[in-house]
């Protein structure tokens, strides 16, 4: 296993991050994604989704190179769905099966936890098995396949959705006010 460290990312690791989501859009189906987005439109992703306060973390070796990424951000922009985080890990094809996927995951689980957020929603293209695994391990729970909805390397592929509830769930009402009871108020 890699010797490795998690940090927050920075507008630094950018060029990394985006070299690891281009081979995941080329070569893998955790992304639906088929044209590669380059630097500056993974740096406008980046700043909107750090400039909502939500968690991105990198994981890197110990001579400072990227290994994946982590973030969580909102599973739609309706206000009701403020409360619920979804969360997007990606790894280089050399990091795979190291356990950087789960700490990145437990490091988002822990993060969004204390901020507030009530439930995390894993949505996992191609139904892929190492990411469902990943998931169950960290206490999710499977919701449904939806099968076929998307078509990517000439074949239909499956999308997974996953839930794990986040501190007190559900089972009471949040504090009114305060992040992230503030994001995307209408």
């Amino acid at each position: 296993m890699p010797s490795f460290t998690l940090r927050d990312a920075t507008l630094a690791d950018l060029p990394a991050i985006t070299a690891i989501y281009e081979e995941s859009v080329l070569n893998g189906v955790a992304t639906y994604e088929v044209a590669v987005p380059d630097e500056a439109e993974m740096t406008s992703r980046f700043s909107t989704v750090t400039g909502l306060g939500y968690p991105y973390t990198v994981a890197v070796d110990e001579a400072g190179r990227v290994l994946g990424y982590a973030y969580a951000s909102a599973f739609r922009l309706r206000s009701a769905y403020r409360f619920l985080v979804e969360d997007s890990i990606y790894l280089a094809p050399e990091a795979r099966g190291q356990g950087v996927g789960r700490a990145l995951l437990d490091d988002l689980i822990r993060r969004c936890t204390a901020l507030g957020f009530r439930q995390m929603v894993a949505v996992i293209g191609g139904a892929h098995p190492a990411s469902i695994g990943v998931h169950r391990a960290a206490g999710f729970a499977l919701c449904g396949t939806m099968p076929g909805t998307g078509l990517k390397f000439g074949r239909w592929l499956d999308t997974v959705i996953m839930q794990l509830e986040l501190g007190e769930g559900n089972a009471t009402i949040p504090e009114t006010d305060v992040y992230p009871d503030t994001l995307y108020r209408s």
